[in-house]
């Protein structure tokens, strides 16, 4: 175990932990869904789009809440990489999907943001109980966009 941080120390970290979270949107930031997305077939339980923003907002607050408490007890160690790992996969998903307009890429994408979200919530979980539990509704939704993703995938062929 490493040496607690001070206050300071403390807050600048959660700070950049927010920053940086937020930051994995950006990456999709030019890639809208536009006439493209409107025109694909969806299923009757597709959300509205505006659940979307303040869904995404709660989940990026929470999984840095949640990095930021590890890095409070356990420092720069692994379960802070699949944390960056699973952050770099989940900004890469929207460029493939709204992007490039591609279904089962996005699909692909997904499915390994899914592991990795699972292999970090376990991880922070042996850190951190509550960091863990942090997680659960980010992996709950990720589960719900992929069954999402899916279904598009199957409805919108080629």
């Amino acid at each position: 175990m490493h040496k607690p941080p001070s206050a300071i120390r403390s807050a600048l970290a959660l700070a950049g932990f927010i920053l940086i979270t937020f930051c994995a949107p950006l990456a999709g930031m030019f890639s809208r869904p536009g006439a493209w997305y409107v025109a694909l077939s969806k299923p009757s339980w597709n959300p509205p789009a505006w659940i979307f923003g303040p869904a995404w907002t709660l989940l990026y607050t929470l999984m840095a809440i949640a990095a930021w408490l590890v890095w409070k007890h356990d420092g720069w160690r692994r379960p802070l990489m699949l944390y960056f790992v699973q952050l770099v996969l989940n900004a890469a998903w929207t460029p493939i999907f709204f992007g490039a307009h591609q279904l089962g890429w996005a699909l692909v994408a997904i499915i390994a943001l899914w592991l990795a979200i699972l292999l970090t919530m376990l991880s922070f979980r042996r850190v951190n109980k509550v960091a863990g539990w942090l997680f659960a509704p980010y992996l709950a939704w990720v589960t719900f966009a992929t069954f999402l993703n899916f279904t598009l995938w199957r409805l919108n062929p080629g």
